[in-house]
């Protein structure tokens, strides 16, 4: 098997993209991985993230920004894991995993992210389902799917904007309950007009 040969500094950098990743939910701009290896220049920074592209760790995407597609570390515990697209920020009208969605493909355990299904990593924000488990910060591991039974926690799409909440349906109405001790959130209720993206099967807390 094929291995790609890094150096210290580009194993150093690998490092700082994937902690930024997995506690802001993005890749760092030149700027902050300048900052957080401790160079003087955006340059250098610069520098080390073309030779990542080359080496296949990082890839440009067409908006120029950024997807981090590949972790080096023990191929033994890498062939135990697939694979998983952390998704950003959702634009308007572009599907949820749309190449311009994705900030970075992370490895999950196999236990977690059962084959064959297909699965995707989202960054929670707010704390409407802390009652559920799930804080600010933290990922979601969402199996792809468009159904959902009573009393899942479901990532739907409701024009456009993504939410977490609990699914309960009735007839041709659905409520999408919240789960906090903040009292402020309230139920969603609707019709069919959203789209269920999938249900959340585990939580990884923003360590």
């Amino acid at each position: 098997m094929q291995t790609t040969t890094v150096t210290n500094k580009e194993l150093e950098a690998i490092r700082e993209i994937r902690n930024f990743i997995m506690h802001v939910g993005r890749i760092p701009s030149m700027r902050e991985l300048m900052s957080s290896l401790g160079y003087r220049s955006p340059r250098s920074a610069s520098l080390i993230v073309n030779k990542l592209i080359k080496k296949g760790v990082l890839r440009r995407k067409d908006d120029g920004s950024l997807q981090f597609i590949k972790s080096i570390g023990d191929e033994t515990v890498r062939a135990q894991t697939i694979d998983v697209p952390l998704v950003g920020v959702v634009a308007c009208g572009a599907p949820m995993l749309a190449e311009e969605n994705i900030q970075a493909k992370i490895p999950v355990s196999t236990k977690l992210a059962c084959p064959p299904h297909r699965y995707f990593l989202l960054k929670a924000k707010g704390d409407s389902m802390n009652q559920k488990g799930i804080s600010d910060g933290d990922f979601v591991l969402v199996r792809q799917q468009i159904k959902a039974q009573n009393g899942d926690t479901v990532v739907a799409l409701i024009d456009n904007e993504v939410t977490v909440k609990e699914f309960h349906a009735a007839g041709n109405t659905v409520v999408l309950k919240p789960r906090s001790k903040n009292k402020q959130y309230q139920p969603i209720v609707l019709t069919r007009d959203f789209q269920i993206q999938g249900v959340v099967v585990a939580t990884i807390p923003n360590m």
